[in-house]
This record gives structure tokens, sequence and C-alpha cells, in this order.
């Protein structure tokens, strides 16, 4: 692994050589010694160029091999991952009252969510270095996306979700025969209970707060949205769902990869979006601070219902460095925006995502971000990951007899 560096611990800013630790800084703790790869980027940009870019007809994450720790030898998975459409939108544009909305649809992922970016490369990493189980804790969709990927690479597969995860999630995980512990508790509890897992036998751990290798997986979203937007208009800002912050880390370090790299002229601004029963980083981010105070997380935006983020400075760093915001959302608005964006664009998105479509709505109103400019909203995971929550949001079906005058009256009553 040449073209990287070193390991560097964002709390003491303290370096380890490649492959001296496994997950977090020792002197810190897994608490707080979360780490950051930091690549040798003038070796890698002397041959990875924006033409050698071009050249490639890999339309995958693993375009983007020389920017991930893989080995370049490696044989990449069979599943196809990454490289999901950038719509242009002006319908929802006009209906948000801003200049310009691009939906970056990761809902089109293998198993429906932008975390199978993150999980392709920890269990091919897994798989790699010998393992034989793999776990984490998630309130779904990273646990959906491990199940599938595990499957994929033949590893055992032990996924610890709250007893409150969205049927359509809990079905993925079973079908594609992962060991599912349903905590009765929440999302932080099954957390720390993996976590005591992990320690008691010795399972790979793929969580990304404490893995910094799967937030490179994440970071995959940045480069494609960032080569996306170098082949067209520059976006002003960039709408992401936060909840534990690794998704918001590596979306911006991709971004400001392909700023480095010559592929972006300029990069978005960041505009997290946190739900307000469930926004302990958004407290943070008004105080100035990188430090939050624990909550006891409620929303129906599940991907999103974390009171203890784990990857927290990350976060908070990377909207500060983009120049960006933190706005909350109260979970009716997410309601009102998931059947306006289905309505709108033809993409069915779950209410996480539809959390940072709200959150441009909100921004807007706020003068946060103007009616002028263009925003790409980063939608994290399909509808039919929540489908309890959609018929929530959807108008009611019409029940008819089996005779055309009924169907007749509800077409005069629809208009």
């Amino acid at each position: 692994m040449q073209h990287i560096r070193h390991l560097e611990c964002v709390q003491c800013r303290k370096t380890h050589a490649y492959g001296s630790v496994d997950y977090t800084c020792p002197a810190c703790g897994p608490d707080k010694g979360i780490l950051d790869v930091i690549y040798d980027y003038e070796r890698i940009f002397r041959t990875y160029t924006p033409a050698a870019l071009t050249s490639d007809t890999s339309f995958n994450v693993w375009r983007y091999r020389p920017l991930l720790p893989v080995d370049p030898s490696w044989t990449a998975p069979q599943l196809h991952i990454g490289w999901t459409p950038l719509y242009d939108f002006p319908a929802l544009a006009r209906d948000l009252g801003i200049r310009q909305l691009r939906v970056k649809d990761d809902g089109r992922q293998p198993t429906a969510s932008f975390k199978d970016r993150a999980s392709s490369l920890g269990v091919w990493r897994a798989a790699q270095q010998g393992a034989k189980v793999i776990t984490c804790a998630s309130t779904g969709n990273a646990a959906s996306s491990l199940a599938g990927w595990s499957a994929h690479f033949g590893l055992k597969a032990f996924i610890f979700v709250p007893h409150t995860a969205p049927e359509a999630k809990l079905a993925q995980l079973l079908i594609y025969g992962a060991n599912v512990l349903l905590v009765e508790g929440s999302y932080d509890q099954a957390y720390d209970l993996c976590q005591q897992a992990v320690g008691a036998f010795g399972w790979f751990n793929r969580n990304c707060a404490v893995n910094p290798f799967l937030v490179e997986g994440k970071k995959t979203g940045g480069l494609e949205l960032g080569e996306q937007l170098g082949n067209s208009e520059p976006a002003d800002w960039v709408a992401v769902p936060l909840g534990d912050g690794c998704t918001t880390a590596g979306i911006w370090k991709g971004l400001k990869e392909m700023k480095a790299m010559g592929v972006l002229s300029r990069t978005p601004r960041i505009l997290a979006v946190q739900a307000e029963g469930s926004s302990p980083l958004h407290k943070a981010w008004v105080q100035g601070t990188e430090t939050f105070v624990p909550e006891d997380a409620k929303t129906i935006a599940d991907s999103i219902c974390v009171g203890t983020p784990r990857n927290a400075v990350k976060a908070l760093r990377a909207i500060r460095e983009s120049g960006g915001a933190v706005v909350t959302v109260p979970d009716g608005l997410i309601d009102e925006w998931m059947p306006r964006l289905a309505r709108n664009t033809g993409v069915f998105a779950e209410p996480t995502a539809v959390a940072a479509l709200a959150g441009i709505h909100v921004a807007k109103q706020r003068g946060i971000v103007g009616k002028d400019e263009s925003v790409v909203h980063y939608v994290t995971g399909h509808g039919l990951k929540d489908s309890r929550g959609a018929l929530r949001a959807a108008p009611s079906a019409h029940k008819v007899a089996p005779r055309l005058d009924a169907v007749r009256d509800v077409v005069e009553r629809v208009g």
C-alpha cells in the first residue's frame, strides 16, 4: 500500500503506520481515537490524472482504486457498485425556489442504499485478510448492505439492529442469510453491544465509526459526484442526511480529492441535515464546538436516528471546512416532501434520504441557500426500504366495488 502515507488520529493528531493498528488510535481509545487514512497524493496524481480517469471504461467505484485502501492486484467483486445517475429536475427546483436541483440517486445500489459503498470495500478487505465473520450495528441500511455483501463474498455476518428497524430492512437481512440480533433497545445500545461482541469473539468490525477504511468506501460517493459535476455545471451545495457523521465526512473527502486532482474547479458546500428529534450535531454546530451532548433520539428517519454520533469530529470538520451548514427538519416536513419528491421526479426515497431534501427547503427559507444557487440532493436510500413510512406519507388508495360506475365516481372526484 505505497500510496498510503499513514493513519492519523483526529483527536491527538498522532500518526500510525498502515497496518500497525486495527481500528482506532491506541492512545485515545475507541470513543475518541477515530483515524483518517492519509494518502500520498503527490505520488498518486503523477499518473492518476483527469485524462486517465476519462479513459477508464469501468463505470463503478473501482475506477477510483488509486484513491482507495485496496491492493491494485485484487480482483473486484462481480456485483456492480457505484456510478449511480445524477438527474437534473427543474420542476423540483421551482418547487424549492432555487435555480437548479439535481438528484444523485444511490437508491439504485445492489441493496438499495448508499451504504453499499462502504460495505463493498469493508467486506472485500475482510475477505482479503482471511476473516470468516464480520459484524456491524445499524439502524437498517448498513445492516442490509453488510448482509448482502457478506453473502456475495461468502462471509458469515452477525448484525445488531434495534428492534424498531423497518420490516423491509429486516427482510433483506434475513433473506441474505445474516445472523440478525434484534436488540431490545436503541441504536446506540445495539452499537455498544456490537463493540463488546467484537472484543469477545474477534470478529471483523465493519462499523464505520471505528474502522477508518469504511469511510473510504463512502468517499466514493464524493469522488463519483465530483467527477459527474466536473463534466457539467458545478453545484453550490450538496445536501446529505446527518446521523453518525460518516457519510458526511466521506462525501466531503471525495469532493476534496476530485478538486485536488483537477476534475472539479471548485467544491460545493455541505448542507448536513438532522431530524429535530435527533440533532446532537446541530447543537454542536450552533455552539461552534466539536463536542455534543448525547440524546434520546426519536425520528421517523431511522438511518439518522442517532443520539450518540460516533464520527462527530470528522463530520463537523468537514462541514466547516466546506463553508457549509447544519439544519434540522421536523418529521412532518419529511412526510410532506416524500410524495413531492416522487411526484416531481419519479425518484422514490426513504425518509432519511428525504430529510436532506426537506433540509434544502428549510435552508432556502432561512436564507442559507439562495434562490440563484444550485443544489445536489444526495438520495441515500430507496423508498421501499421503509414501505410503512411511505404509506404513512402517501394518500390512501381508493376502494371500489367491481363495477365501472364505482370507477367513474372516483374519476369524477379526483378530476
